[in-house]
């Protein structure tokens, strides 16, 4: 279930806010490892540690980064006061986080009180590499922006690079991490007072919520993180809150069941999702439009969900010129124009709703 090696710190290869990276010696040589500090205290050159080494093991896709369990020479790590909210509960680093809505929270009072989104759009992703392209377009329309992160993937907000960008740069207000996540500016235990939260404390005019890096998939139908897209629709819905579903297109998966809109999203929106949601769509060219709209009719959603086409190119544009690399699956803006296209028709839609204004929708191909 875990393998585990020993290992001595040489140096530090970068630091972030709640995550280090240092080069480590083991048996088989120089490697990199990661340390959060809030779980292992402090850990500097010298030190001998215990390492996490499952994943580079099992050459899964975690950067090639081992993760420190603890310093050996550590005489221990003193506990912060507030808050009794256990995450990662029952294993041995498991952490005691203030939760939002605990009585000891600043916050309890407003989230006593909290019952509604107050009809306001909320974006659900799938891939933490929808993120930024959401968030870089609404916030050149001025909107107050907040991120849920659930627990579909990383648990520790701070292993993102994205949120970090996109908190030193105040493109997002603040961030909430829900479920056994850590770490946001707010915790919660749970997806709906996580979203009541993005509203009511963090006052976000539009809410986006995705897992953290790293989704979970196994080629099969039902066998994906992902799968939480349709359960958190529901909960955007019973909150009173507008339900927009971002989906994942590609072109460019060689997998012929991400081809054109993933077999993810039609699952979710198919079989997971239970109430009406918007689906923005990019307007794309003649072969690739009709390819998805035969999709969408294939597995009846177009009468199901409010299907909209919204021709958002400037997104391209935007990402270019931003200062991040943006990717997914380890392709680029050039090779998945559709992918970048389809969070610019989303985000583009979730502005329009924003603003109260009228979507047009898809009835028929």
């Amino acid at each position: 279930m875990i393998e585990i090696k020993q290992g001595t710190i040489i140096k530090e290869l970068f630091t972030r806010e709640g995550i280090k990276g240092f080069l480590v010696q083991t048996e088989a040589g120089e490697e990199k490892c990661i340390v959060y500090p809030d779980l292992t205290g402090d850990i500097k050159p010298g030190d001998e540690v215990l390492l996490n080494t499952t994943a580079v093991s099992l050459n899964l896709g975690t950067g090639g980064y081992h993760y420190v369990i603890s310093s050996l020479n550590s005489t221990g790590k003193e506990m912060l006061p507030g808050g009794h909210i256990m995450k990662m509960r029952y294993t041995p680093l498991q952490i005691k986080t203030l939760s939002v809505e605990e009585e000891d929270s600043p916050y309890h009072r407003e989230m006593l009180e909290a019952d509604s989104l107050d009809n306001i759009p909320v974006l659900v992703a799938t891939l933490h590499s929808m993120l930024a392209p959401l968030c870089l377009h609404l916030k050149q329309q001025g909107f107050r922006l907040a991120y849920v992160m659930t627990d579909g993937a990383a648990l520790p907000i701070a292993f993102s690079q994205t949120v970090a960008y996109l908190k030193q740069h105040g493109i997002i207000a603040g961030t909430v991490t829900t479920g056994h996540a850590f770490g946001g500016d707010l915790e919660a235990v749970n997806i709906y007072s996580g979203l009541l939260a993005a509203r009511k404390v963090l006052q976000a005019d539009i809410i986006i919520v995705s897992m953290g890096p790293g989704i979970v998939g196994t080629g099969t139908r039902w066998g994906f993180t992902g799968i939480e897209q349709g359960q958190i629709l529901n909960a955007v819905h019973s909150l009173g809150g507008i339900p927009v579903a971002v989906p994942r297109i590609s072109f460019a998966d060689s997998r012929a069941r991400h081809r054109g809109i993933s077999h993810h999203s039609l699952t979710v929106l198919e079989r997971v999702c239970m109430v009406q949601a918007v689906v923005p769509l990019p307007d794309l060219s003649g072969d690739k439009m009709e390819y998805i709209l035969n999709q969408l009719q294939a597995h009846n959603l177009i009468d199901k969900h409010k299907i909209c086409l919204q021709d958002n190119p400037e997104i391209l544009n935007i990402l270019r010129n931003s200062g991040l690399k943006h990717s997914t699956m380890g392709r680029g803006i050039e090779q998945e124009q559709e992918f970048f296209l389809a969070l610019g028709a989303a985000a583009q839609a979730a502005e329009k709703l924003a603003r109260g204004q009228k979507l047009s929708r898809i009835y028929t191909v």
